[in-house]
């Protein structure tokens, strides 16, 4: 464990502070309504690499992470070249559960609680927005694949501090109770967007969780 976690902190390092990295693309969207900590948002279609994991939130979180930064990196075969094509990194790192449990009235579980048996994780990235899914390399990891997004509605709760299961069921509820107020239904399971590097100082962190909505 150990081992893996510091194999990502070095990738995330040999990432975030590459000369590239001084000006990291986020995904661009239209804010709709904004209300404190609390918003909604259209987003463009887009176009993410993405892998499952299973396990608890941190470990899922190092083992996605690998994935996709190998594939990132230059584990994949360029399509307009011989050999690989590295890839510049974009935030946010984002994080599904498979399912929801929700508990009445509109509290969920964000994640399935740690060490649970058959907790599956989606992580995806967002693809920088030069690329098209007919110029993005080809990943070599067959547990990587590209998808397109269409575009969607959004809603974000943001918050600071340290990721833990418990603050992301905390924010969670939060954000659909929120939603259910202004009558806002979910279409999709909420996800956990990051956007620091982990030795970031805590309450400079910039942490959302985002629910599609209908």
């Amino acid at each position: 464990m150990l081992a893996a976690a510091l194999f990502t902190l070095c990738m995330l390092s040999a990432l975030l502070f590459s000369p590239s990295a001084m000006a990291t693309e986020e995904p661009k969207f239209e804010s709709i309504d904004r209300s404190g900590a609390f918003e909604l948002r259209l987003y463009p279609p887009m176009i993410v690499a993405e892998t499952w994991v299973e396990g608890a939130l941190g470990e899922g979180s190092n083992a996605g992470f690998r994935k996709i930064a190998g594939y990132i990196f230059g584990r994949n075969r360029s399509r307009s070249a011989e050999g690989s094509e590295k890839i510049a990194m974009t935030v946010p790192v984002t994080m599904q559960p498979e399912k929801i449990a929700m508990t009445a009235p509109v509290t969920t579980e964000a994640a399935p609680a740690s060490g649970e048996a058959g907790a599956r994780w989606r992580m995806h990235f967002v693809m920088p927005s030069k690329y098209t899914m007919a110029t993005l390399p080809i990943p070599e990891d067959p547990a990587v694949t590209l998808r397109e997004v269409p575009a969607q509605r959004v809603a974000a709760r943001t918050f600071s501090g340290f990721v833990t299961e418990n603050r992301v069921r905390e924010e969670t509820a939060l954000l659909l109770g929120w939603m259910k107020e202004r009558g806002l239904e979910p279409s999709a399971p909420p996800q956990l967007a990051r956007y620091n590097p982990p030795w970031s100082i805590p309450f400079l962190r910039r942490n959302e969780i985002l629910v599609p909505y209908r």
